[in-house]
Order: C-alpha cells, then structure tokens, then sequence
C-alpha cells in the first residue's frame, strides 16, 4: 500500500473519476493516479490527499483540471494510415452519392477526445481534399481535456508534431512560424472545439460521421455501453463509426453493423431511413 495514497483514498478517487467521467482507474494504472494526485496536491498547496478530495468535491472547477490531468492526450496527425485510406476511399464517396440522392450537401462529422486537434485539423484537410464543390462540412472537436481544447483552438504545433502531414498539404493549410506551424484559416473555420464530457449527451443528432479513437479503452464495459449507446442517438440512419485499432464493439449489445472495408475495420449505422 502506497504511504501516499491509501487504498480507502485510491477507492474514494477512483469512484469518483468514474462517476463524473466514465474513466476507470485498476489497480494496474493507480501510479499514474497517484503522480497526478501529487502534482495537484502541490499545486493547491494542501497537505494530505484527504484535504484534496474535500477540495475537489467542493469546487466544480477543481474536478474540472482533476480530468483533464488523468486524461491521456497521445495523438497525431493521419494517426492511423488504414483509417484514413478507409475513410477516403470508402466513407466520403458512399456519403457523397447517398447525400446527392437525398438533396443534401452537407456533411456532419464529430471528433469525440480529440485530444490537441491533430484528428479534426486532419478531418478537415481530407474534406477540403475531397469534397465534390458545392459539398459542404462541418467538424465538431470535443474533449475532456480543456488544456487539450484551447490547444486545437490555437491551432499551432511545433515541428516534431507535424511529421505525419504530407509536404503538399503542410505547405497548403499551415503557415510556417518560428519554432512549428500555425493552422490557417481556411482550416479552422471548419473545427468548431468544444469541452465535453462523454459521460453524458452531446446533445448533437444526425451526424454523418463519428471518429472516437483510443478513448473506449480507458472505460469499463458498462461505461462503455452507454459511451455507444449516445452516440447511436447522435448518429444520421446511415453513418459510420470509427474507434481506435486495438477497440472492438465485439460481445457488446449494441445496433451497430460491423464492417470490413479493404483497408480497415469500422462499424455503420444502417437503420434505412
């Protein structure tokens, strides 16, 4: 048992993380708790991990920077090759056709844990790349993490962050400054960040498309459940779903389809209207 943190407080911080966010801490990954405790801890200038769970139930904005210090923020751009490739040959042109038939142009797109930005700036390059004229996009970028979210509002990565963009494209839709580079414009104007917390409705619907990445695996079945649930409500009839490679719906009660493209396995809303 840690000196630091008891096992009647890792409980106490353990439920109530899970509570408020869905995210489950095991014994396994209880140091990374405890690092982020202590960091608080000196932060808030407190004495014992007692005093600091009376602070954080006391103050909204507390648990708030609580998540975000728990959350993992691993991200980059074109994470992923084989999503990416399934995406473009496969989601954006079964949309395209399916929206023309309907009259519709545009196409509806949320990024749940965005992280830093690198999954929805990259969404956004793609549809700008893709999208037949007159189509039009709209790209909404959420996360726990609300230094994350001011960090993809900001739009600017430095060098090393950069890698995975393609020359003709960092040349495109980046400005180089000193030190990294700087999301124009053009780009921007097409994420909308936003906090939120997966744990209840983004009170969005009809979305064409939904990447949620690498963000299931820190939550228990049951947390996950409800995590896809929401996002079945949140979804068009037809629509596609994107989780990280090493995440499956498999063994779980849930509507979605399963499917197999030539690059990458994803899941469909298919519900015929």
């Amino acid at each position: 048992m840690s000196e630091f943190l008891s096992d009647p407080d890792f409980t106490r911080f353990r439920n109530l993380i899970y509570d408020e966010s869905g995210i489950h801490f095991s014994e396994s990954n209880r140091t990374i708790l405890e690092s982020r405790l202590k960091e608080r801890l000196k932060i808030a200038k407190l004495e014992t991990v007692g005093q600091y769970f009376s602070h954080v139930k006391a103050d909204q904005e507390e648990l708030k920077i609580l998540l975000d210090a728990v959350t993992t923020n691993l991200t980059r751009f074109f994470r992923n090759a084989a999503h990416w490739e399934t995406f473009e040959n496969f989601v954006i042109p079964d949309l395209v056709r399916r929206k023309r038939e309907q009259g519709d142009r545009r196409i509806r797109i949320w990024s749940a844990g965005c992280s830093t930005g690198e999954e929805p700036y990259t969404l956004a390059m793609e549809m700008l790349e893709l999208l037949p004229p007159g189509f039009e996009t709209e790209i909404l970028a959420s996360d726990l993490s609300l230094k994350s979210v001011l960090t993809g509002q900001q739009g600017f990565y430095a060098d090393s962050r950069v890698t995975g963009v393609p020359e003709k494209l960092l040349g495109k839709y980046f400005d180089r400054k000193a030190g990294g580079y700087q999301v124009k414009d053009a780009l921007k104007k097409l994420v909308t960040f936003d906090y939120h917390n997966l744990k209840h409705d983004s009170g969005k619907r009809n979305l064409d498309v939904v990447f949620c990445r690498n963000v299931l695996i820190y939550f228990d079945e049951a947390a996950q459940k409800a995590v896809i649930d929401r996002f079945w409500e949140a979804m068009a009839g037809h629509s596609f779903l994107f989780i990280g490679h090493s995440e499956s719906l498999f063994g779980m009660k849930t509507q979605f389809t399963f499917l197999k493209t030539d690059w990458a396995c994803i899941y469909a809303k298919k519900t015929g209207r």
